[in-house]
């Protein structure tokens, strides 16, 4: 990352409002690394073409090899919308069940999440799993419907075929999020039955066995609370459709934009048409209801899903390249001749997709639109976060209670108090720290490293030559040939111990204040009691 880019993100750090701390979520191997390595290159940290193949945040040698998240990684990303400058904090968590510990660690330090489901699988075991762990710390979620390219090229579904059965996968992401819903109105609407009813037994004794056989309704409070905001579709923004693999993503938002300037139609009425059971009436240029029941295609597979279809067919299964160039022209974009002429049809897809529907642009942009800032976080989640295990806000010390408003204010300010949230403590090979990584080298530090790897040369082949003259003439030497193997293999270990020291790194959130190197830290643990003093001192290496 060069110092403009460090610069620029040093000034967005103070401007909390423009912040989004977030975590992708999903069940292994729906896409969530293809996925961040799409973000990643939105930046330039990698190259667009390696999206997807490199794996930019599967940093660990074994996730490499295995081919699976095992650890969170972590990585600030830039993005503009409009004159508007945004910093990400993006997490990418395991997936696999074996690591769910580590999805459980991202989340706590996040305000929001992007849920990534596969296409053709769908809702998995895990999706429920992450989308509960979401739900219970308070975070909101926004959804990626990823791989839909394999609803083309795998299942060979139309493009109305394709748009019921991502109507299917919405209606099942949003059973799970309905089902935490109802569990938790009916524990409050139960808790709050049960206060009452105490509150009567104890002001009127004598109507103790009317009670026993009053019934009360527990759905009755469902009706009554507004969960319309908590569920996940494409007229609320809430959704992207992609294929992270072939680089594209795109929001109904994008469509309506552009389908108001092409058809002058109101942007507001196609965001609320462009998904559902609408049809366009060409004769009338008008935008009708009843697509199903007149046999007509919804307005989202007119407009949008066909467009897709049409060029994975002219692109990958026929490789017509007169319509490629209709395509490419049309859509003013430019493609180089090199890519135009590959033997591989998905390098010019990705080319054309990258361009015209670049997933990293609807992602980003839906992120920025529907998930909170830093300054929006929940009182409960506050009180949740400084509440560890068992134990409730109001059974905490005054001073660790006091410290809430720091919390949500989450200022930035040298005067605020240093709140810093310790989600999980890792160990890490010393060599691997930013201070320890080996810089590039100039042509005259690599000449001057090559005369001293001579030298060395030299001097261990002369010490070996004496080493074998001592050990032949053991009275002269005054060693014998196994005290200089056990002089040999002790230093050998020390370089060794030396080599794979390793050092403890914290992954960690601040929320309140400005850390600074050599700063002094106090642990405030789950033993901590202020009516004992401080346990532990922490100072920022």
């Amino acid at each position: 990352m060069g110092t403009t880019s460090l610069d620029r993100i040093k000034v967005l750090q103070r401007n909390p409002a423009n912040i989004r701390n977030l975590c992708i979520l999903a069940h292994v191997d729906h896409g969530k690394t293809t996925l961040a390595d799409c973000l990643v290159a939105s930046n330039g940290i990698i190259s667009s073409r390696l999206a997807g193949k490199l794996r930019y945040l599967d940093s660990r040698e074994d996730e490499q090899v295995r081919g699976i998240t095992m650890k969170s990684s972590a990585i600030s990303l830039h993005f503009s919308a409009g004159d508007q400058d945004y910093l990400i904090n993006l997490i990418d968590s395991p997936g696999h069940v074996d690591f769910s510990s580590e999805v459980s660690t991202a989340v706590r330090l996040c305000d929001g999440a992007v849920v990534v489901v596969d296409a053709v699988e769908g809702v998995c075991p895990q999706t429920q799993v992450v989308l509960r762990q979401a739900w219970l710390e308070n975070i909101k979620p926004v959804l990626v419907i990823n791989k839909i390219d394999r609803l083309i090229m795998e299942l060979k579904l139309t493009s109305l075929e394709a748009y019921i059965h991502l109507q299917k996968i919405l209606e099942q992401v949003n059973a799970v999020t309905g089902s935490l819903f109802t569990s938790k109105v009916l524990e409050e609407r139960a808790e709050k039955e049960k206060e009452e009813e105490e509150e009567e037994e104890e002001e009127e004794e004598e109507e103790e066995v009317s009670g026993e056989n009053q019934v009360y309704d527990w759905s009755a409070g469902l009706e009554e609370v507004d969960d319309s905001h908590l569920y996940f579709s494409p007229d609320q923004g809430n959704v992207v459709f992609a294929s992270a693999i072939d680089g594209w993503g795109f929001s109904i938002q994008q469509f309506a934009e552009l389908y108001s300037r092409r058809m002058g139609i109101k942007t507001e009425v196609l965001l609320k048409t462009l998904w559902g059971d609408f049809h366009l009436n060409v004769k009338a240029k008008r935008i009708m209801k009843g697509a199903q029941v007149k046999g007509k295609k919804p307005l989202f597979v007119q407009l949008v899903l066909d467009n897709i279809w049409s060029l994975y067919d002219a692109v990958v299964v026929r490789r017509d390249k007169e319509k490629v160039e209709k395509v490419v022209t049309s859509l003013g974009l430019k493609v180089m001749a090199r890519d135009l002429r590959h033997s591989d049809p998905k390098v010019l897809l990705s080319a054309i997709c990258s361009q015209w529907l670049p997933v990293s642009q609807a992602v980003l942009a839906m992120v920025c639109r529907k998930l909170p800032s830093p300054l929006d976080v929940s009182s409960e989640r506050v009180e949740k976060l400084m509440s560890v295990g068992a134990r409730r806000f109001e059974s905490l010390p005054e001073q660790t209670r006091n410290l809430k408003p720091a919390f949500l204010q989450c200022s930035s300010d040298e005067d605020a108090p240093v709140i810093v949230f310790v989600s999980k403590m890792f160990a890490v090979d010393s060599k691997a720290l930013p201070q320890f990584r080996q810089r590039p080298l100039n042509l005259e530090e690599i000449a001057q490293r090559r005369e001293l790897a001579r030298q060395r040369h030299a001097e261990r082949m002369a010490s070996d030559r004496t080493g074998t003259e001592l050990t032949c003439s053991e009275p002269a030497a005054g060693l014998g040939s196994a005290q200089m193997e056990t002089l040999t293999l002790k230093d050998l270990r020390a370089e060794e111990e030396e080599e794979q020291k390793e050092v403890f790194i914290a992954f960690a959130r601040v929320y309140s204040g400005m850390v600074k190197k050599g700063q002094r830290l106090f642990v405030l643990g789950p033993k901590y009691d202020p009516s004992q003093g401080l346990r532990s001192v922490n100072t920022l290496m």
